[in-house]
């Protein structure tokens, strides 16, 4: 159980550290790799199928 909990803090910082770093791009940046800011949390979760 405490390493299940472990795991769900990890994947949860996770996210955040993706969510953070993509939102730190620019539109253009954005762009260039095919994705809108709309996109940002689902590609940070794993849910993006671009």
């Amino acid at each position: 159980m405490l390493l299940s909990l472990i795991r769900v803090i990890q994947a949860f910082r996770d996210y955040q550290r993706n969510v953070s770093e993509l939102s730190q791009l620019s539109d253009r940046e954005l762009a260039d790799i095919g994705l809108d800011r709309s996109d940002i949390r689902r590609v940070a979760a794993g849910a993006y199928n671009g």
